[in-house]
């Protein structure tokens, strides 16, 4: 039995779906799964007998509906699929289903539950309850397909993971706690204040609670996180400098992350590493928690606004952001403190 996983983006969405085929490799060793993403997020999937990665370039190599029936030719004459598990549901995932069932393969496709996070985020009469997480979805779908199977993933690797010496030159050995800081997300919606997250990261480092270290990428991104590790004792600026595989192994070896709702929030569940993670217009009740993750950890202000928007990226209905204004800085470092040392007395 081979099966055709399909998830495309984006990089947080992608993660959520690592414990789910991970799992389900593990329990049906005899059915060979092919996951279909962009080629980047590879190194998110553990290496196993049955479990193969194909990356697919949407924006250059298969562009438009042109190539999407190229992607459809390559894959059809690479195998023989039996099932189609579509994790995604958009206009791509769609097409390609389309040619493999006139091919007579099934499609399995994900319920994103858009009804129920649309009454979720409403302006009034909000539904305010927890939605079934995506990665409950993603598992839905492998069920209606005939497979039940209980989530059995313990990491992408071992804590004890020596880091290489590429990494290290730039990080040093671990001789203290480390605690990574990725302060960035798509969207303004769901980013705390800057100027509030280098309060933070000033209060940190003056200390000395553990060596910082800050994921970011692109160049206003890497001009910022720069200029605080310039400015702060043992904060570390890794913006540029690593791959998306070694950006993971760093996380392995940290011992918190802060991190908005965002997709290094996921990486870091790949790993176990607790996060302590900052909501603004979002809310973990639209199914986007880290796996794994404590929602003791979580900092938010219940406000009868929130959430606003699935992915953060609506304008705020009332102007002020004050979903991630009211949130303090003492508040984010009272957190760190409590999850890296335990409760304070």
């Amino acid at each position: 039995m081979k099966i055709l996983v399909i998830r495309m983006s984006a990089m947080g969405d992608v993660a959520m779906t690592v414990p789910v085929v991970a799992s389900f490799v593990r329990r049906f060793p005899e059915v060979e799964v092919t996951v279909l993403s962009n080629p980047r997020f590879e190194g998110m999937f553990p290496s196993l007998p049955n479990l193969r990665f194909i990356g697919a370039d949407t924006k250059r190599d298969y562009v438009g509906l042109v190539g999407i029936f190229k992607l459809f030719k390559k894959l059809s004459s690479q195998d023989k699929y039996d099932r189609i598990i579509d994790l995604h549901d958009v206009l791509r995932s769609k097409v390609l289903r389309a040619l493999f069932r006139l091919k007579g393969v099934p499609k399995y496709v994900i319920d994103k539950g858009r009804s129920d996070k649309k009454a979720l985020t409403r302006a009034d009469n909000k539904r305010f309850v927890q939605l079934k997480t995506s990665v409950e979805r993603y598992r839905d779908v492998f069920a209606k397909a005939g497979y039940n199977f209980d989530l059995e993933y313990d990491g992408l690797f071992s804590k004890e993971n020596a880091l290489s010496s590429n990494i290290l030159s730039v990080t040093g050995e671990k001789n203290e706690k480390w605690l990574a800081i990725a302060p960035f997300a798509q969207h303004q919606g769901k980013i705390y204040p800057l100027e509030k997250m280098e309060k933070v990261i000033a209060t940190l480092s003056e200390k000395k609670t553990a060596k910082i270290l800050l994921f970011g990428g692109g160049k206003k991104e890497v001009e910022v996180l720069e200029s605080w590790a310039a400015k702060y004792q043992g904060v570390i600026s890794l913006a540029g400098k690593f791959s998306l595989n070694e950006e993971i192994q760093i996380l392995n070896a940290s011992d918190l992350l802060i991190s908005m709702d965002s997709s290094n929030m996921h990486l870091a569940s790949l790993v176990n590493t607790p996060v302590v993670s900052i909501w603004g217009a979002t809310h973990p009740f639209a199914g986007f928690y880290g796996y794994g993750q404590n929602p003791n950890n979580i900092i938010q202000k219940d406000m009868p606004c929130r959430p606003c928007s699935i992915y953060g990226n609506k304008p705020c209905m009332r102007g002020d952001y004050a979903c991630l204004n009211q949130i303090t800085a003492e508040e984010v470092v009272a957190k760190v403190e409590s999850v890296l040392f335990g409760p304070q007395k």
